[in-house]
């Protein structure tokens, strides 16, 4: 349909939509219309009722608008304009015109032959109020409207202009006077204003709202009064005063008086915008009663719609019509009311030139240049707008993604200068039009890949640049540079790349002021003018950083093509100049004479921008003023098919893995998480380029570095870190192997430097003054950062090193440039760093300034490396100057210097400010890893993709030993393994948010020089240097102390901390017996028993594999606090259920118990472990064994024995089925042995036998593992005679049967001896020939002394003899002679002196007896794991649960001790009962345990002279008894602590000299003043007595807010303990006053400390980030142009002339006027409190979890309301929302808090079954939404038990994920099988958390908000 025939309504003035509404449409406005309305407007979701309905009838009349192009009768007044050379009528209204005096003043090309109504009704205001002598305001919405009708006016009547544009940097000197020099001497030269009062002109005034405030005070005299005293001296004086002066003095007189009239036809027309609604500073009420205002809006519709279709005749009436209601739509107050910005209404006529020269084009595509609100309005309000172009049938096409509707075809110079022929397809259509272009045709073409897409943009953007300047709107990385270079190749321009920074100022985008040679002040044109003159295309990279204020000088320019420069120079646009050279007959050298300037036809500026902040209050820089000034194109990142493309084209052939990346980025992109789109920006197009590049040139660089590299995964928070890993692992991009064991090559031959496989030449500087050269160690860790350096370095690259403090990134800098032999330029950064400092550094010499090269010039020059140290310290806006440098070469200095690469066509001219760029010139940048502790400023997001980024982590625990060792050599490996131990979980915790402060290697260094250098000082006193700062936060300190303490680090302790077990005295051994072993007996010829013996091979079954399960060992020392037989422990992650059956361990052959690996094996699920404590490289290893036993029909828990082999190799015997495995426990695979079927029944004859048929003894198969070591088990029947001996490593099987009923074997030779007891406790004694298996048995016979002892049961035998120093110990004689050490059953110890060796004599037998025999209550059947004998230190080590009460200092044993080991040492003729803790808890099956007879606790032999232990929680403990190791070992800790008995002098201590008498409160100072000593006041510091801080003997602690002085701590420990006791009592009383205060009870405070207690680590870690992030944004900003404060370095040149406002200074930001408000971050904790919450806390204290979690949230953000708002909502089975906290009602104290845990509690118990999850999650999100906040979070914690209600996982996940603006988190805290894992997988990567370990979820909370903060 053609709109082509219209009415027009008879009103005298359309000002918007609702004025051209006809009379026969109010049926729309009453329901006339009975047609059901199909408008997608009618959609009220979400927008207010009465907006949208005035929105929706206003769309639906101007759908069939009646508006006719005739003028109707009496429409109008009859305004007429009459104009001649002497005078102006309009409408009756008359002025004499007078020909100016300087005709290039007065404005030209702003009055056209039709003028429309409006016009003339504002330029007859302004003739009315030119008469009266009036100041007037033009005041409108942005645009070029109302200077275009003052400048109208000013050409109409003759009237010379001065012209200022205001800025937020405008000073009063550049309105009144500026000082000058010229031939060393100063003077004052007039400004606009000054000049505009003396010569008669008019005055404007544009942006008035930008002025600072204090600025235009200055103007109110001369407005009101037409006075004003000048900075010379000089006084302005009105006319009609000066006239009526001059008929009493003559002029010379007032000119003496230094009076100067004010011309009677000044005249000041001021221009602005209303503020509020629109950015600015409102009008101060002084100077706006000074001012007559006029409101100067658009033109009305009927006038617009004229003047574009005569402007435009060729152009579809229709289309004119329908963009013209549409714009419209968006400026009516209905538009407004749904957030909306002001259409630029004003550059549509751009728009119809677009659509002219193209009459191909979309014109809903070519509309949205002019409001891109895809890129400023969110999400939900696009729809709004869509809406309002599919009502006016203007809705964009969508473009195919497989025709090319739009391409450049050709473009060719024309014979005339700067004109080229452009041949384009647009929308399928050719067209050939003229565009301005450049002269510079000659330049070679960049590098750049014409894909579909970038043809359609560059032949969208060469339409906009035909008729307009244009912006670029696209995320980093995307291509906007490259694309705007290729676009100034194909037309032929030189760039002028202007990189734009947020405290950039008008001077200079403009003008800047330097000094000439000879001293005299002058003004240098800016890149940007000089631009402007030669015809160039001006690039303003960045103009979203730039403030509104400052981008202000601009408008005119853009807008108009003129400008008035700050020296009073003019640019005017091209043919407005050469139009008043023609009327004056001015030459170019008159015009150049006078400051009027030719701005180049061909000048185009192009702006570059990353997109605003949408939804968020800071970042929108796309404001309704700024959309007026551009174009706008929408740069989107290429598709993956693109992407892929484009590489292949500018790389080369594509490699998987480079796909992968690509798909990688794609999917990131397009993820709903906006931690994942940040991501994605990390991948950009530029980044992925990089990455290819790397990838041709090193094949075997792996993809996941590669990702982390380019993300700087590493220092993610833990919540983005886990979804990326979560995506990387989703596709398929593997973490690669660690670096292992193999030793990379660094070294320097024959001029090339090898670092690993990577090569590269040496340089060959001039001189080596300024190549680095540090103390280097090197370590494998470093040497692989410096290949990866160097493999980016041979790429071209420029590097940025990103890591905590004190991990050696300087090192690493330093000694890669050392290697390459490459001077450096070194520059520290800091947050006082500006633009002109980074760039040159200026100077005054005789009165003359002068710029000296900064480093970074200065290594440009020559060729050097910059190393840019502390990065992140500086302004982000400050660094952003070097992303031309890096990117392009270029580079803008401040004093009018560009830096160019040797390609640039101005490298070649040899300019004096051309400096050509070194091509060795490099740079590498050093920065501290972003976000907390460190807040800095993000140069990583700002600058990240321009370098090859290095994540410097802290040294892995072997390289951090190495480098330790070459610092200090004689320092003990022990100490160093602790320290890097400790430090490396101080690293780990501060990753994870539970301490401020990362440390680094640093700390670990300067410990260790220390040490080497100092050794007697004790490492405990030592780590103090690092830990002090901490001293005074109780908390953190506790932590550290408690980590220090768990790697053995006796940290805060004494050297008399020693509490070893008391000994008591062993009783003296008696001859029991004599054993020997019988050849003959009587009657017979021999006692020997020859055996048979049936021999074969091992034999296995079908081998398979079982997973592997790897968790991390945290071993705790514990001797850190207090010195005891315990060396350390740690738990073991068991399952719930299961039940320790056995431990072994195989030695290291180190002798250090944690070097050692330990095995122990569980029922219930049958599994096994195996971990090396110390054994970082070797992760504890878990297989459950289920599938790998036989399965009975009966119910039985397997009964598991362990013997190792080798540390992978593993032997299981179960004594129920009789199975055995061979378990390779590297891989999980499994073997079963087939035992011999001639000697063995079947598992299932075993199995009814064990548990009965009729009779017969139960007999079942032991394995005694001995010799297990040397790769021989035993099997033996207890019970019975059968054996079965397999040697795995000559792969043998022998089986025998003696005539006995065995009740126990043990190992007693190195040959192959047994000794056999049976039931009635006879001894035999089992040889053989080889090491096989034994086939003699021999009797033993054994003749009891008058010492009768009962020697009957023997428990364990030493295998080896004892030593002589042994023997002779224990017996207390001198004795060399074999024997052996046993347990026999009742008694402490035996030894056999001569058995077995001396078999032909008679071997004595001593006993030691045990007195109490109740002690022994050791399970005879079973000797497994519950008795050691050590033999090299003689003792006899057995688990026992009783210990009598004599052996205890304090004649008690522990309250703590759950059983304890029973030392029985021969050396020392002493035995010791050393107490055990008792277990956490205990398996479920412990019943079955006891009826089993298992052991509750289990030991075995280790390394070092001691046993291994595990109870039934799975606690492990190395215990040391060896009296010679405990020696050492003691020795050790006392030396580790630092004991010093050195009297040591001191030689000054001021103490307060006085006594404590008794504690009190104190005098209330109402002054609040501090008071220091002394004991009279309350809240005093450094005194007694009274309560306070810092003192000794007070009451209690009170904190007034003063600086606190501290009494040392020796003085408070000399306080009698009765001012102790009584300052204890006075602390309870206030105690319980301030409970009763709160009407908290003692038992409410106890339980309330019970659960704070539980968080205090989380909750101290989150206040502290909290606070370091108010400190950051309270941070002090330069405030500029100062009377006082600190030299202004840009301002030296108005301080050479004497100016005064030159100073800066230091000041809290105010925020900007009509700038958005800051709002907080909304959070919500949604928690479960359902009745299953109360069901199953016993099961797993799920509840008490959560109500922790709960107070953590109250606690954490108590204070900090205005920038955190939370509340807590539960849901349950009765309710959906249960308001908790409220958010405008938050808790104020311990009771209230507690209040809310015991609803909670309450609600639990009692509520109702059911869930209402689902509901609870969707209202939680709805709410939100609707809020007005910052950022928006949802926390739900659940249970996970959605099945049973019905609830599918995905519709939780679209309940959580359906709006964008809220963040939300699902924390699942039990779970039935995998409905959990289900749960997690439907939600976004990083989203969601399985918790079945609920003491994590404080932790959990912890990093959600700790994310939430730091963004």
């Amino acid at each position: 349909m053609r709109y082509s025939s219209f009415e027009v309504p008879n009103v005298h003035n359309i000002r918007n939509i609702g004025d051209i509404i006809a009379p026969h449409n109010k049926k729309y406005f009453e329901g006339g219309d009975e047609r059901e309305d199909k408008s997608p407007l009618h959609n009220t979701e979400m927008r207010p009722y009465g907006a949208l309905s005035r929105l929706h009838v206003l769309s639906r009349i101007l759908i069939h608008p009646r508006i006719s192009l005739k003028n109707a009768a009496g429409l109008y007044l009859p305004i007429r304009l009459e104009s001649g050379l002497s005078k102006v009528t309009i409408g009756g209204l008359s002025k004499e015109l007078k020909d100016p005096k300087n005709p290039e003043l007065v404005p030209v090309g702003y009055l056209h032959s039709d003028l429309p109504q409006s016009v003339l009704q504002h330029l007859r205001w302004l003739l009315q109020k030119d008469q009266l002598g009036q100041d007037v305001f033009l005041i409108g919405p942005p645009g070029p409207q109302k200077r275009s009708l003052a400048l109208a006016y000013l050409q109409l009547t003759k009237r010379e202009a001065e012209f200022v544009t205001l800025t937020r940097d405008t000073t009063d000197t550049d309105l009144k006077q500026r000082r000058e020099i010229r031939g060393g001497t100063s003077f004052y030269h007039d400004q606009s204003a000054v000049r505009a009062a003396v010569e008669g002109r008019i005055l404007i005034l544009e942006g008035i709202e930008k002025a600072e405030r204090n600025v235009l005070p200055v103007m109110n005299n001369l407005l009101e009064n037409r006075e004003m005293q000048l900075e010379d001296g000089r006084f302005l004086i009105a006319s009609h005063r000066y006239d009526k002066l001059l008929q009493e003095h003559s002029p010379e007189e007032l000119e003496r008086m230094r009076l100067v009239r004010v011309d009677e036809n000044f005249r000041v027309i001021a221009l602005g915008l209303p503020s509020p609604p629109y950015q600015g500073h409102p009008l101060d009420p002084p100077l706006r009663s000074r001012f007559q205002a006029r409101d100067v809006s658009s033109l009305p519709y009927k006038e617009h719609l004229h003047h574009l279709l005569n402007q435009y005749p060729d152009v579809d009436s229709g289309i004119v019509s329908r963009a013209l209601s549409f714009s419209h739509t968006l400026l009516t107050e209905e538009s407004k009311s749904l957030g909306l910005p002001d259409f630029p209404i004003d550059n549509l006529t751009n728009v119809m030139a677009i659509i002219n020269k193209f009459p191909a084009v979309d014109p809903g595509h070519t509309i949205s240049r002019l409001y891109p609100y895809k890129s400023f309005l969110t999400r939900e309000t696009h729809k709004s707008v869509e809406e309002i172009y599919s009502t006016f049938a203007l809705t964009p096409s969508e473009r195919s993604s497989t025709k090319m509707l739009n391409e450049v075809r050709a473009v060719r110079p024309q014979s005339e200068p700067s004109v080229a022929e452009l041949t384009v397809k647009v929308e399928g259509h050719e067209a050939v039009v003229q565009v301005r272009s450049g002269n510079s045709w000659e330049s070679s073409p960049p590098p750049f890949v014409l894909t579909p897409y970038h043809h359609e943009i560059l032949s969208e953007i060469l339409q906009s640049h035909s008729v307009s300047d244009f912006c670029i709107i696209g995320p980093r990385g995307c291509g906007k540079s490259a694309a705007v270079s290729k676009l100034a190749n194909m037309l032929g321009y030189q760039t002028e790349p202007i990189l734009l920074y947020q405290d950039m100022t008008s001077r200079d985008l403009v003008q800047q002021r330097i000094t000439s040679p000879d001293g005299d002040t002058a003004w240098q044109f800016s890149p940007l003018v000089i631009a402007a003159l030669e015809g160039k295309l001006a690039i303003l990279d960045g103009i979203h950083r730039l403030h509104h204020g400052t981008l202000a000088v601009l408008h005119r320019l853009i807008h108009d093509r003129e400008i008035q420069l700050y020296d009073g120079t003019r640019l005017l646009r091209h043919d407005r100049y050469d139009a008043i050279k023609t009327v004056s007959g001015f030459t170019d050298d008159d015009m150049g004479s006078k400051g009027v300037h030719r701005i180049h036809p061909s000048f185009r500026i192009v702006a570059l921008a990353e997109p605003p902040a949408i939804g968020q209050a800071q970042g929108q820089w796309l404001t309704p003023e700024a959309l007026t000034l551009f174009l706008y194109h929408e740069m989107r990142p290429l598709k993956q098919r693109e992407t892929v493309d484009l590489i292949q084209k500018l790389v080369g052939e594509c490699n998987s893995s480079v796909e992968q990346l690509i798909t990688l980025a794609s999917r990131l992109s397009m993820s709903s998480d906006p931690a994942m789109r940040s991501l994605a920006d990390s991948l950009s197009l530029r980044q992925i380029i990089r990455i290819a590049k790397r990838f041709k040139a090193y094949p075997a660089f792996d993809l996941h570095t590669a990702v982390y590299k380019a993300c700087l995964a590493r220092f993610l928070p833990p919540l983005a870190k886990g979804a990326l890993d979560a995506t990387l692992e989703n596709s398929n991009i593997i973490k690669p192997a660690q670096l292992g064991d193999k030793e990379l090559i660094c070294e320097v031959n024959d001029g090339v430097l090898r670092i690993g496989d990577t090569h590269a030449p040496v340089y060959k500087p001039e001189t080596n003054t300024k190549v680095p050269d540090t103390l280097f160690f090197e370590i494998n860790q470093h040497i692989a950062v410096l290949e990866n350096m160097l493999q980016d370095w041979l790429l071209g690259d420029h590097l940025l090193l990103v890591g905590n403090q004190g991990v050696g990134k300087n090192k690493l800098a330093d000694r890669f440039l050392y290697l390459l032999s490459r001077p450096r330029e070194y520059i520290q950064l800091h947050r006082d760093t500006t633009v002109q400092s980074l760039t040159i550094q200026p100077v005054v010499r005789d009165g003359k300034i002068q710029y000296e090269d900064s480093p970074l010039v200065v290594a440009v020059k020559q060729g050097r490396v910059l190393v840019i140290d502390e990065a992140d310290k500086a302004p982000t806006h400050v660094t952003c100057i070097l992303k031309t440098l890096v990117e392009s070469g270029e580079m803008l200095l401040s004093d009018g210097r560009r830096i160019v690469s040797k390609d640039h066509p101005l490298a070649s001219l040899n300019l004096p400010n051309i400096i050509v760029s070194h091509p060795d010139f490099r740079m590498i940048v050093l920065a501290n890893r972003p976000g907390f502790p460190f807040l800095g400023n993000d140069f990583f997001g700002a600058l990240g993709d321009l370098f090859s980024c290095h994540a410097i982590d802290n040294p892995s625990v072997d390289s951090e030993m190495s480098l330790l060792r070459s610092y200090g050599p004689d320092v003990p490996e022990d100490i160093m393994r602790r320290l890097v131990g400790a430090f490396g979980e101080l690293r780990d915790m501060a990753d994870q948010g539970l301490i401020q402060y990362p440390y680094s290697t640093r700390e670990v260094v300067n410990i260790i020089k220390h040490l080497q250098e100092f050794p007697d000082d004790g490492v405990a006193n030592v780590v103090r240097n690092v830990l002090d700062f901490d001293s005074w936060s109780g908390d953190a300190k506790e932590t550290l102390i408690r980590v220090m303490h768990r790697h053995g680090i006796p940290v805060g302790t004494s050297p008399h901390n020693v509490n070893l077990a008391k000994k008591l005295p062993l009783p003296a051994p008696k001859l029991a017996a004599t054993w020997q072993v019988v050849r003959q007996k009587p009657g017979r010829k021999t006692a020997l028993m020859q055996l048979p013996v049936e021999s074969s091979l091992i034999k296995y079954k079908n081998s398979f594999r079982l997973h592997v399960h790897h968790h991390t060992v945290d071993v705790s020392e514990a001797r850190s606090a207090v010195f005891s037989e315990q060396h350390s422990y740690w738990p073991l992650p068991l399952h719930e259920t299961s039940l320790v059956t056995d431990i072994a361990v195989t030695p290291s052959g180190t002798g250090d118990p944690l070097d050692d690996c330990i095995y122990i094996s569980t029922a219930a699920p049958a599994g096994i472990y195996s971990f090396v404590p110390r054994g970082a490289k070797q992760p504890l290893r878990e297989i459950l064994l289920r599938d790998a036993l036989p399965q009975s029909r009966s119910y039985y828990q397997p009964k598991l024995r362990i013997a190792p082999l080798s540390r992978d190799h593993l032997i299981v015997h179960e004594e129920d089925t009789n199975s055995l495995l061979m378990v390779e426990m590297n891989t999980g695979l499994v073997h079963p042995i087939q035992l011999s079927s001639s000697f063995f029944d079947t598992a299932a004859e075993i199995i009814l036998k064990r548990f009965g048929t009729g009779g017969g003894n139960e007999t079942f198969f032991r394995m005694c593992k001995d010799r297990a070591e040397d790769g021989q088990i035993v099997l033996w029947e207890v019970g019975g005679g059968r054996m079965v001996f397999l040697d795995f490593v000559n792969n043998s099987n022998c089986s025998l049967s003696v005539p006995l009923k065995l009740s126990s074997l043990h190992y007693v030779n190195s040959g192959n001896q047994w000794l056999a007891v049976d039931e009635v406790g006879d001894k035999w004694l089992l040889r053989g020939e080889d090491q096989t298996c034994p086939q003699v048995l021999h009797p033993i016979s054994q003749v009891s002394t008058e010492n009768h002892s009962d020697l009957t049961t023997i428990l364990k035998v030493t295998k080896s003899n004892l030593s002589d120093f042994v023997l002779s110990g224990a017996l207390g004689q001198q004795i060399s002679s074999p024997s052996r050490l046993f347990a026999p059953g009742d008694s402490l110890a035996a030894i056999t002196v001569g058995f077995p060796e001396l078999d032909a004599s008679q071997n004595e037998v001593y006993v030691w007896e045990r007195e109490l025999k109740s002690i022994a209550s050791t399970n005879t059947s079973d000797t497994n794991g519950v008795i050691v004998l050590l033999s090299d230190a003689g003792q006899i080590i057995r688990a026992v649960d009783k210990a009598p009460g004599g052996a205890f200092e304090s004649g008690s044993p522990p309250n703590t001790a759950g059983s304890y080991l029973e030392v029985t040492d021969l050396i020392n003729h002493s035995i010791s009962y050393v107490p055990v803790p008792r277990a956490s808890h205990s398996s479920p099956y412990w019943t079955w345990s006891m009826a089993k007879r298992a052991a509750p606790l289990l030991i075995s032999p280790i390394s070092g002279e001691g046993v291994v232990s595990v109870d039934s929680a799975g606690v492990v403990r190395v215990w040391q008894t060896g009296s010679a190791g405990l020696e050492r070992a003691l020795t050790e800790w006392r030396k580790m602590i630092g004991e010093n008995t050195e009297h040591l002098r001191l030689e000054m201590e001021r103490t307060s000299g006085l006594d404590v008498s008794s504690p009190k409160h104190g005098k209330e100072d109402p002054t609040g003043a501090p008071h220091v000593g002394g004991n009279t006041w309350a809240g005093g510091t450094g005194g007694r007595d009274t309560a306070g801080l810092g003192g000794k003997g007070g009451p209690y602690r009170l904190d007034m807010g003063h600086d606190v002085y501290q009494v040392p701590q020796a003085e408070k420990d000399a306080v009698p303990p009765e001012v102790k006791m009584a300052a204890y009592k006075m602390a309870q009383k206030a105690f319980k006053e301030r409970l009763r205060e709160i009407q908290m009870s003692e038992y409410d405070a106890s339980l309330y400390e019970k659960l704070s207690g539980a968080v205090k680590p989380q909750v101290r870690a989150l206040r502290g980030i909290i606070n370091s992030l108010q400190a950051k944004g309270k941070e002090r900003q330069w405030t500029r142009h100062r009377t006082s404060g600190e030299l202004d370095d840009t301002k030296l040149i108005e301080g050479l002339a004497g100016e005064r406002n030159i100073y800066r200074q230091r000041r809290e930001e105010e925020p900007e006027v009509g700038a958005p408000q800051t709002r907080p971050k909304r959070l919500r904790l949604l928690v479960d409190i359902s009745g299953s919450m109360y069901r199953f806390n016993g099961h797993d204290g799920r509840l008490e979890r959560e109500l922790e979690a709960t107070l953590m949230v109250m606690e954490a953000f108590e204070g900090f309301e205005t920038k955190f708002l939370y509340d807590v909502y539960g849901h349950s089975g009765e309710d959906e929302s249960v308001p908790l906290v409220e958010c405008n009602k938050i808790p104020g104290n311990n009771k209230e808090r507690l209040n809310v845990l015991k609803v909670m509690q309450a609600h639990t118990q009692f509520c109702l079954s059911g869930d209402h999850t689902l509901p609870a999650a969707k209202e939680a999100v709805r709410q939100l939404a609707q809020g007005e906040s910052d950022e928006n979070f949802v926390i739900l914690l659940s249970d996970a038990n959605l099945d049973r209600y019905g609830i599918r996982p995905s519709e939780l996940a679209k309940a959580l994920t359906s709006e964008p603006s809220v963040n939300t988190y699902a924390i699942f805290i039990g779970s039935l099988g995998d409905q959990a894992v289900s749960l997690t997988k439907a939600l976004p990567a990083g989203r969601s958390f399985v918790c079945l370990d609920l003491k994590k979820i404080p932790q959990i909370l912890q990093q959600i908000f700790t994310s939430a903060m730091l963004k």
